[in-house]
């Protein structure tokens, strides 16, 4: 499939040859689902801690005698019954990550690019380069293009000035191509690759 390629300043700038197999797939929102939830389980920190009965501080003292009281036996006020206890089955730190096969994390990638294709929100970009690192420039250019909310994708390196330009932008994201993930894709709008990134990435999922 054939699209149009332009440059920052909105002009054409040729065509480009897109491979149905990457830009073309079946969008599958049960394996965008998926490797959504695998990324961001990946990266929570799992920190999360409560204590046992053996770290809270207190008293180890029976509270009271075994018998004749009428109250329940109980042998420690850091039982999880009494207030300031200890918690049963509260959160330890541990890894969220869980495994998710390559094949499926391939073909969520394909999803994503072919579901921004279909969608009408795909842009090639001729080159994603600046002479200098002006931020009011290229703010200007964006609102011309009508880049709100937008991810761009570059190719192996990003160029200095452009990644300056671009870092105090609110919503707008860059990335290397090699970098390019399902969940940044699905949580902008637009998605922008340039043209060496559309090279890399039919590359990495033939």
């Amino acid at each position: 499939m054939k699209s149009k390629v332009i440059n920052l300043d909105n002009k054409a700038a040729g065509e480009i040859e897109l491979s149905v197999d990457v830009f073309g797939a079946a969008v599958r929102k049960d394996l965008l689902a998926r490797m959504v939830n695998w990324q961001l389980a990946k990266r929570r920190a799992g920190t999360h801690k409560v204590k046992t009965r053996g770290e809270i501080s207190g008293s180890t003292r029976k509270p009271w005698r075994q018998k004749g009281t009428g109250r329940a036996r109980a042998g420690s006020l850091r039982a999880t019954q009494f207030r300031g206890g200890a918690t049963v089955f509260g959160p330890v730190p541990r890894a969220h990550a869980h495994k998710l096969q390559k094949k499926v994390r391939k073909l969520a990638l394909k999803s994503a690019l072919s579901a921004k294709q279909a969608d009408g929100k795909l842009v090639i970009l001729d080159d994603a380069t600046l002479t200098a690192p002006r931020t009011k420039d290229l703010a200007g250019r964006l609102d011309k293009l009508g880049w709100s909310n937008v991810l761009i994708v570059g190719g192996a390196e990003i160029d200095t000035n452009f990644a300056k330009a671009a870092a105090n932008i609110p919503h707008v994201d860059i990335l290397p191509s090699q970098g390019a993930n399902v969940y940044d894709i699905l949580r902008r709008d637009t998605l922008v690759l340039t043209k060496e990134a559309v090279q890399n990435l039919e590359a990495r999922l033939k």
